[in-house]
């Protein structure tokens, strides 16, 4: 692990005992967060990502099972510690915002309690953990603190729930956040506050954030590096610049062509098919069926992982130098100098 790096995930594979076989859900997943930085992993649903996130915070249900691979944090892998230390770091070191604040929230216990609950196991007494609480929902922007602490989350709106949901999150003081698309049950316009909340507590309190969601324009303003994620493998990583203004693999091209901006006028240009049955994965290149560049080679082996620079690597057969050459969609090239023009007009 390098010095600066504060989570590594080495070919990581997880698996699920189903009906009908076992599902590998997570297959040699590897990649570091650094401290201070933001690490997006991006893919639709059922590509594996929050199945990583479980892995991590020790949390995979019961039919699932760690195959192989090591999750490294603090000199630990902790996917061999037991569950005592599991306990302590999921409630000191990391803290985990859900997807849907409802399920994370206990209906009948007012919101107040839920975060001194997490204060008081710490060793806070009653009195300081109240305090805390209260100056937890501030820092979180809930208005009107000291009335709102003692009620229910059913009289609070979606967005003010996830907010109640991150003050959880940070009563640990934790060194790492993972967001596991904790803006999918919002509207547009709440999903902006909610982003903009994670990035401000993130400088504020010096956090390493793993941020998962199915949706690229999610992270387009908060991450540092993106993990493209399908199948189960991650098919293309690198910094947010080369993510967005220089993808090479076709998934990558396809969820960027998917994405709506104010820019796009029509229907937006949508996957066909649909992932695959990963009981029993394809032989080759599991995107192939659905990809209209696959090579003859991509239904028979896995691509290997090229390197394109320091930070950016893909796993698709077209690097090859025997490769045919072939560019990304025109409409997407246009898309990207259309994002290239938006952000340089934002750092004027």
């Amino acid at each position: 692990m390098q010095q600066n790096t504060i989570l590594s995930v080495n070919d990581l594979r997880v698996s699920f005992r189903a009906y009908g076989g076992i599902v590998q859900a997570v297959r040699g997943v590897s990649f570091d967060l650094k401290k201070g930085e933001t690490v997006a992993i991006v893919g639709e649903s059922g590509s594996g990502k929050s199945v990583s996130t479980k892995a991590i915070m020790g949390i995979l249900p019961g039919n699932a099972f760690i195959e192989s691979g090591s999750i490294d944090y603090d000199g630990l892998d902790i996917t061999k510690v037991d569950e005592a230390k599991m306990h302590e770091i999921r409630g000191h070191r990391i803290g985990l915002v859900f997807q849907d604040p409802l399920s994370a929230l206990n209906p009948i216990m007012k919101v107040g309690k839920q975060i001194t609950e997490v204060l008081v196991r710490q060793g806070m007494s009653k009195q300081d953990a109240h305090q805390r609480a209260l100056q937890l929902m501030k820092d979180v922007g809930i208005p009107d603190a000291e009335r709102r602490i003692n009620q229910y989350p059913f009289q609070f709106s979606g967005g003010m729930r996830q907010r109640i949901v991150i003050a959880i999150a940070l009563a640990g003081d934790p060194e790492i956040l993972i967001c596991d698309e904790p803006t999918t049950a919002l509207d547009v316009t709440v999903q902006a506050k909610i982003l903009e909340l994670i990035n401000q507590i993130k400088e504020e309190r010096h956090l390493s954030v793993l941020f998962i969601t199915h949706d690229l324009g999610v992270v387009a303003q908060m991450a540092d590096r993106i993990c493209v994620m399908y199948a189960g493998k991650i098919v293309e990583s690198g910094t947010a610049e080369e993510i967005f203004f220089e993808p090479v693999h076709p998934y990558t091209w396809a969820l960027l062509s998917s994405m709506p901006d104010l820019e796009t006028y029509g229907r937006l240009e949508a996957i066909p098919g649909t992932p695959p049955n990963m009981i029993a994965p394809p032989k080759g290149d599991a995107f192939a069926i659905r990809n209209k560049y696959a090579l003859k080679i991509d239904f028979e082996q896995e691509p290997p992982t090229f390197r394109l620079s320091d930070t950016h690597y893909a796993s698709t057969w077209l690097l090859h130098p025997r490769a045919p050459r072939v560019e990304m969609p025109a409409s997407l090239r246009e898309r990207i100098q259309r994002m290239k023009e938006a952000a340089a007009h934002a750092q004027q």
